[in-house]
């Protein structure tokens, strides 16, 4: 295994710092594995086994979502971690899914730890406002996303360095029955993801559609010609599908003269 140089170091620091601030703020969508993979297999040389691996990452992380104060295990480290393992100790995607869980986890303890110690700072920033005082609003905003993204860009950093170091003695000393565990573990996950998204979204009038989705991708994934772009095609035929679907609605409408401007006080939106 080569040793990385001072360069590659450097951008993986960046990366978890920007994508650790956009869970919150920013783009909010940057954060995400199937884009961080990608980003990281660049940075360390290997962009395809980055996106298996954020994709993959991704399918596990599809339907997690925080509730208030509760946060899920975290995408930006589990994903990044992930990748790293994958492509540092030559772990497949499962395996690095698998492995890379409690790392989501230490990311999870420290978004919650950091909202706890900034939640006494709510009130200076609730004085802030009634002194309209926008700059010190922004100062302690600022100072979150800098506390933020420095423990998730130190953290990553110093394991990505460490397992650079000594991933292939590890790896030497662990049993091949624990590898196993985490390939079957890390496979597992994606459809828990997929489970967890289902029942937030269940619902009878879209039940016709998950059947036809599920039947279309049998029916485009046994076609050869076709299998190797089958999710995009899915996208394409779902945006179709919900298209028409926004049309239909909006024609029921306005005929209804059922308009909305959008939300208000009333709906709590």
């Amino acid at each position: 295994m080569d040793q990385y140089n001072i360069l590659q170091i450097v951008l993986v620091f960046v990366v978890t710092f920007i994508a650790a601030i956009d869970q919150f703020s920013l783009l909010e969508s940057l954060y995400q594995p199937i884009v961080t993979g990608p980003v990281i297999g660049l940075i360390l040389g290997d962009v395809q086994t980055g996106l298996v691996v954020g994709g993959t990452y991704q399918l596990m992380t599809i339907g997690n979502m925080p509730v208030g104060g509760a946060q899920p295990p975290n995408a930006v480290m589990g994903g990044i971690m992930a990748t790293v393992l994958a492509i540092s100790l030559g772990l497949s995607p499962s395996e690095a899914v698998g492995a890379a869980i409690p790392f989501a986890i230490l990311g999870q303890y420290g978004i919650t730890l950091l909202f706890t110690a900034m939640s006494p700072i709510m009130s200076k920033a609730d004085t802030y406002a009634q002194e309209a005082n926008p700059k010190g609003i922004d100062r302690i905003n600022y100072t979150a996303m800098i506390i933020l993204g420095s423990i998730f860009g130190v953290i990553v950093t110093l394991f990505f360095i460490g397992g650079a170091s000594f991933g292939e003695q590890l790896l030497a000393i662990i049993p091949a029955w624990v590898m196993n565990g985490l390939d079957a573990a890390g496979g597992m996950m994606r459809f828990v993801g997929f489970a967890i998204l289902l029942r937030v979204m269940i619902s009878r009038e879209l039940w016709s559609f998950y059947f036809l989705g599920f039947a279309l991708a049998i029916i485009i994934e046994a076609t050869g010609s076709l299998g190797s772009s089958a999710i995009l095609i899915l996208a394409i035929i779902g945006f179709g599908f919900a298209f028409w679907d926004y049309q239909i609605q909006t024609r029921v409408r306005l005929s209804s003269g059922n308009i909305s401007d959008g939300g208000g006080e009333e709906d709590g939106i």
